[in-house]
């Protein structure tokens, strides 16, 4: 794909979605970093869900530790995989207070050395909660990203590399929530719904669904 079809399917993007943002719904950097690690192999509308009820009773490092581990599992029960999450969120909330006063900190490296923050949970908290100018690569756009010929890879790193590499600077900021949620919801993994496509004819895909 020619750099010239690459920023027009971020202009148009961009002129459908201004400000995209998550659909997780957080009010503090820490509740976002507790949301992205629930949502791991969960749905932002379970997420949301439970965190609805856990952030009135806990959302600060020192509440979620006196809230302890077994207090956690009773509000993120409903969500995939709780029993790792809760003990990974316990384990988080504890370095915060112990080594960065509380605080999430805002360095790649630090974040990444966080239980239950690998690479995209990282680039996520620092694209949505610091402005950074990183491209998280989840399923939606790993498959996006292959299927339109955006930037094709073979692993997660190889795509997100490429997204930072072709994506024109000024749409890195929002690049990862416009393709996540066209992903979601235009380019869906079994049948993408081309019809109502922005990008239909910029999508180097070859099985389109007109």
């Amino acid at each position: 794909m020619n750099p010239g079809k690459r920023r027009e399917i971020y202009a148009r993007l961009s002129a459908k979605n201004p400000a995209p943002t998550t659909e997780l719904k957080y009010g503090s950097t820490f509740e976002l970093l507790v949301s992205v690690i629930l949502s791991a192999q969960a749905t932002d509308v379970s997420v949301n869900k439970a965190t609805a009820k856990l952030y009135k009773v806990a959302n600060t490092p020192e509440a979620i530790l006196e809230l302890g581990e077994d207090g956690l599992k009773r509000y993120i029960k409903t969500i995939g995989l709780f029993n790792s999450k809760a003990t990974n969120i316990i384990k988080t909330a504890r370095i915060l207070v112990d080594e960065h006063d509380g605080k999430v900190p805002r360095e790649r490296e630090a974040l990444e050395s966080l239980p239950g923050v690998g690479r995209k949970t990282a680039n996520v908290i620092l694209n949505t909660a610091f402005g950074e100018p990183t491209i998280a690569v989840d399923t939606h756009i790993f498959r996006l990203a292959n299927r339109t010929g955006l930037a094709p890879g073979k692993t997660p790193l190889e795509v997100e590399n490429r997204l930072v590499k072709f994506t024109p600077d000024e749409y890195k900021r929002h690049a990862h929530h416009w393709l996540i949620l066209h992903g979601r919801y235009v380019c869906k993994a079994r049948k993408p719904d081309c019809a109502t496509c922005v990008i239909a004819d910029l999508c180097e895909y070859r099985h389109k669904t007109f």
